[in-house]
């Protein structure tokens, strides 16, 4: 049996593209071309998610359920965030545009990108090339940022991101 020494932040990035790609078939290549991890990462996070139970054993179908539970329980506490400096980047948390339509703020939170449109406070994405992933998937991109919801957001954000999450999950 396989060692698990915890989960990383890049797990839940790879999770939240499994399920973006809906039916697609998951291939580790199409995974690390889209996601810019390479294929020994992926796998490797696929092997903690699955001694975690968040992805079955044959580490092709997300435990739903559990997933759901431990972004609404568990990823605040294990993967923190506070809002850094300001910076210019991609809207992000309750800045993102879907969120912006059921939440009125004067600060946005972003992920740094020195070609984003955006000045707001910034949050740290799941893995470095996290950017570069968003831009031709938008439910992907929309996942992210409901989980930065949960990292940052207060209480009525939360409850909204934790509800779309539950959706986009079923």
């Amino acid at each position: 049996m396989r060692k698990h020494n915890g989960m990383r932040p890049q797990d839940i990035a790879i999770l939240l593209k499994v399920i973006a790609l809906k039916d697609h078939p998951l291939k580790l290549v199409g995974l690390s071309h889209a996601l810019h991890i390479s294929i020994s990462e992926i796998s490797e996070s696929l092997n903690r998610s699955q001694i975690a139970g968040l992805i079955d054993y044959s580490k092709k179908k997300i435990n739903r359920q559990n997933f759901l539970e431990f972004l609404t329980y568990g990823v605040r506490y294990v993967f923190p965030q506070q809002p850094g400096s300001m910076v210019r980047g991609i809207p992000t948390a309750h800045s993102h545009p879907y969120m912006k339509k059921h939440i009125i703020s004067e600060m946005d939170y972003v992920w740094p990108d020195h070609n984003g449109e955006v000045m707001g406070l910034m949050i740290e994405p799941f893995y470095s090339k996290q950017v570069e992933s968003i831009h031709d998937d938008e439910l992907y991109y929309k996942l992210l940022a409901l989980v930065d919801v949960i990292r940052v957001g207060k209480v009525r954000e939360v409850k909204l991101a934790i509800n779309e999450l539950e959706k986009s999950l079923r």
